[in-house]
This record gives structure tokens, C-alpha cells and sequence, in this order.
């Protein structure tokens, strides 16, 4: 008898989960069947495909100035932040001995400094470059050796980047860059890629290159070592005919989408396109559709893919699961 109780017992159990897994199929057949639509325009604007990355601006070519001799500044003429061209004087310099002797004819009045200051003339310190006096410690009167540096100039600035190596294929040189300065974020301004590193730098098994962007034009608010956000521009369009990226599907191998052929979207065909540009929200349509044409966007519903009622919902006043102890 003990025998027929639990033979009754497992078919029972069999029956029952023979019909959860039929119930669970109905759930999910049914919510495809229920897929909700809705209706896009196709409209025309820009589009553009891109990388994002920061950077640090840097002088691409900084020198150190020292002067020739040693002995002592008698006249400074530039400052910092000021442009110079090569061969500009940036300070006149007395020798160790023409300070000594202008010193004793100091002594003996205005006339004989004046003779002495006309018959030994100072030393210019001049600009080896084209550049901008980026440091400066020379003051008139300083005493100064050959080795000490009065002067830092660099002959421009540029952003120095780093790009992960995934990304290095899509960038080349004279690429379009866009660039904001976090200390002016409301102020773009524009450069091309200059240089691309051959030697890889790693840091925390991570591989990157250095780029150099210069900028088409230096703002003068720019100084070195001022965080840049940057945008390598891949690709962009303008006036192209543009879609959603969801209203895209495979099918058969070649790229669909649902085209509405009535006024309110009620009927529909799948309408084979050729694209463009992703930019991974919208996506350029270069053939298979016109402006104005209206696509049918599969709307997204996490909750559909979860049969609801199959397991009944806890009571505010259950206790702990089974096994689940109590606090």
C-alpha cells in the first residue's frame, strides 16, 4: 500500500512540473507576441563617429637658457608668459670683471661710470629660438654663474595624450581633434594629431601610445600642465538621413529595419538598408530609405522576459524562507 501512496505521490510531482514548464512557455510565447512598437521618423542632421580621451598640455621643445659667463645681470628685458624671436636680447650681463671694474668707477663718480660703462660694454643673453619665456629667475643685479638657468622658453605648446591600443588603429596623423581645457569648459578649440609614438608605454598590464596634438592656434588662456579633454574625430557627415541604432535588425545576413506603410504605423515590412556612421545612438541610413519615411522601433521590456505569477508572491507578514533562519 506504502508502495501506491508514493507512486501517486511522484506523479503528482511530475504533473505539476509538467505544467509549470508549460505555463512559463506560454508566458514567454505570449510576450513575444505582445511586442510593442513605436513609431521614428527618419530625419536628417550630423553625425559622427569618435574617441574620447584627456591629455596634458606640455611644451613640445623646452630649453634651458645660462648665461655665457659668470658674473652679474645689469638689465632684464622680458617676462614671463612674453613671445620671443630668435636672436632677441632677453637680459644685457656683466662679466665677473666688468662688474668689478664698474664698481670701483662707481666710486668715483657718474663721469668715470659713464666712461667705463662706454668703453666695456655688457653681454647680451639672446633667445636661441622662436618660442614663449615659460621661467625666469634673473633679476637685475643677480649674481649668476654659466651652469645656473635663467631663463625657460619652449618653442610651442602642445597636448600630450595617451591612447590605449584598441584605439590606435582608428587614429592617424593630421586627425581632427576637438579640444576643452577643464579650467575653461565652456571654450573649444581645435588641433590635428602631430605624432604617434612607435614604443608602447605599459602600466598595470595596460598598453598605450603617446600622442602629440597641436592645436591649430594656441588660446592664450592655455598654460603647460593644464588637463584637455579630447575627441579624435573618426568620421562625421553632415545632412546625413539618420535612425535609431535600435531600429536596426539582421536578417537573412544583410541590415533591416520595420517600415511603416500606413499613416498610423499599423502595417509594416521589413525594408533592407545600406548604413553608415554608428555613433552607437543613431545610425546613418546611406540607401533604402527617403526623409519623412517613418521605422518601427521594438520597444525595450526587461519585465517580459520574467513570467510573473509562476511562484506566489510572499506575504508582508511571511517568515524567513526555508532555511533562511531568523535575526
Amino acid at each position: 500500500m506504502k508502495h501506491w501512496k508514493l507512486a501517486g505521490l511522484l506523479l503528482a510531482a511530475a504533473l505539476g512540473l509538467g505544467l509549470g514548464l508549460l505555463a512559463c512557455h506560454h508566458v514567454a510565447t505570449s510576450g513575444e507576441a505582445k511586442a510593442v512598437y513605436d513609431p521614428v521618423t527618419v530625419t536628417r542632421g550630423s553625425i559622427r563617429r569618435t574617441v574620447l580621451s584627456t591629455g596634458t598640455v606640455q611644451p613640445e621643445n623646452q630649453l634651458a637658457i645660462k648665461p655665457q659667463v659668470n658674473g652679474r645681470s645689469e638689465e632684464v628685458l622680458v617676462a614671463i608668459g612674453d613671445p620671443v624671436k630668435k636672436g632677441q636680447v632677453l637680459a644685457w650681463m656683466s662679466s665677473t670683471e666688468r662688474a668689478a671694474l664698474l664698481d670701483v668707477a662707481r666710486t668715483k663718480g657718474k663721469k668715470e661710470l659713464e666712461k667705463w660703462e662706454d668703453f666695456y660694454k655688457p653681454a647680451a643673453l639672446v633667445a636661441p629660438l622662436d618660442g614663449t619665456i615659460i621661467g625666469k629667475t634673473l633679476v637685475p643685479g643677480q649674481t649668476v654663474t654659466s651652469s645656473d638657468t635663467v631663463f625657460t622658453m619652449s618653442d610651442h605648446l602642445i597636448v600630450a595624450a595617451s591612447l590605449d591600443e584598441t584605439d590606435l588603429s582608428k587614429i592617424t596623423l593630421n586627425q581632427k581633434v576637438e579640444m576643452i581645457l577643464d579650467a575653461y569648459p565652456t571654450r573649444t578649440f581645435t588641433g590635428h594629431v602631430e605624432r604617434i609614438a612607435y614604443n608602447s608605454t605599459t602600466v598595470n598590464n595596460v598598453t598605450t601610445y603617446e600622442i602629440d596634438i597641436l592645436p591649430d592656434q594656441v588660446p592664450d588662456y592655455m598654460r603647460s600642465g593644464m588637463t584637455v579633454d579630447l575627441t579624435f574625430v573618426l568620421e562625421e557627415r553632415e545632412n546625413a538621413l539618420l535612425i535609431p541604432a535600435l531600429a536596426v535588425s539582421r536578417e537573412g545576413g544583410k541590415d533591416t529595419v520595420r517600415l511603416a506603410t500606413n499613416a498610423d504605423a499599423s502595417a509594416s515590412h521589413l525594408q533592407p538598408v545600406t548604413l553608415g556612421i554608428n555613433d552607437g545612438k543613431q545610425v546613418e541610413v546611406v540607401s533604402g530609405l527617403k526623409e519623412n519615411d517613418v521605422v518601427l522601433v521594438k520597444q525595450t521590456n526587461l519585465n517580459a522576459a520574467s513570467p510573473k505569477g509562476l511562484l506566489p508572491a510572499p506575504s508582508k507578514n511571511a517568515g524567513p524562507p526555508p532555511g533562511g533562519g531568523g535575526s
